[in-house]
């Protein structure tokens, strides 16, 4: 399971890499070779990877106490 996380992992930070590349590639293509219109489909059609949402804290085990800040 550890090595399937770690290969998502992987891919997505590849698929984000390409991404840019081609969006850099492509934006400073000529029109002549590339149609804006063309350029401006792919564009939107780039799959970039969105971060990941942070992961919350675990919560407190049941048998800990809660502590209280005193003022």
């Amino acid at each position: 399971m550890i090595l399937v996380a770690v290969m998502a992992e992987l891919l997505e930070e590849y698929t984000a890499a390409v991404a840019r590349a081609l969006e850099r590639l492509l934006s400073a293509a000529p029109l002549r070779i590339l149609p804006r219109r063309v350029r401006f489909v792919v564009l939107r059609t780039l799959p970039f990877a969105s971060p990941s949402p942070p992961v919350p804290p675990p919560p407190p085990p049941a048998h800990a106490v809660p502590v209280l800040l005193a003022r």
